[in-house]
């Protein structure tokens, strides 16, 4: 990229589609733990829940996500890698939330 140019397209599609591909490792990973911990839940009947706690947790872990990345790009003129990282992060903290609230 050329000193003081906006990024190209194909630039701005390339780094988007690396970062989705890493959102959606760290979606997984999330959901696998809140999905561990619902399972454990279920053979520890004597104490409270663990998995509203663990999704609000991934929640605001994806929040804080979406924001810097997100917000960082689009801060720094790249626009189709930020709005896709605002998008995935934010609608992955979304879901997680509902888990946690409907616990």
């Amino acid at each position: 990229m050329r000193q003081g140019s906006r990024p190209s397209t194909g630039e701005q599609i390339g780094v988007a589609v690396a970062l989705l591909v890493v959102d959606l490792i760290v979606i997984g990973y999330l959901w696998l733990r809140y999905g561990m911990t619902g399972w454990a839940d279920s053979y520890d009947q004597g104490n409270p829940p663990g998995a509203p706690r663990e999704a609000l947790r991934g929640m605001w872990f994806l929040v804080g996500g979406a924001v810097v990345t997100g917000g960082g790009l689009l801060a720094l003129r790249w626009r189709i890698p930020g709005t896709v990282q605002l998008v995935v992060l934010g609608v992955a903290a979304g879901l997680l939330g509902g888990l946690a609230a409907r616990e």
